[in-house]
């Protein structure tokens, strides 16, 4: 019998976050496609300029929930 998706995320919870952050990875890959190599260069150009602005204090960060819970709204689903 196959390996139920509920069996892979309980194997998942005991393996370190970057053991995870690959595995993820690797499904995207084999799934839809590897991303051009340009495309990967702007993006973390991009996230190292918004950290370091963050770090300098002259962005301020928006919690994780209230993030999704613009991303629910935009979207018209429920939030939780």
């Amino acid at each position: 019998m196959p390996i139920t998706i509920d069996q892979i995320v309980e194997e998942t919870r005991n393996l370190p976050n970057e053991v995870v952050a690959e595995l993820i990875d690797r499904i995207m890959v084999e799934r839809h496609g590897g991303v051009e190599s340009a495309i990967a260069t702007g993006w973390k150009t991009e996230t190292d300029r918004r950290i370091l602005e963050i770090q300098s204090g002259n962005v301020k960060g928006v919690p994780l929930e209230e993030s999704l819970a613009r991303a629910r709204k935009i979207a018209g689903l429920w939030t939780y």
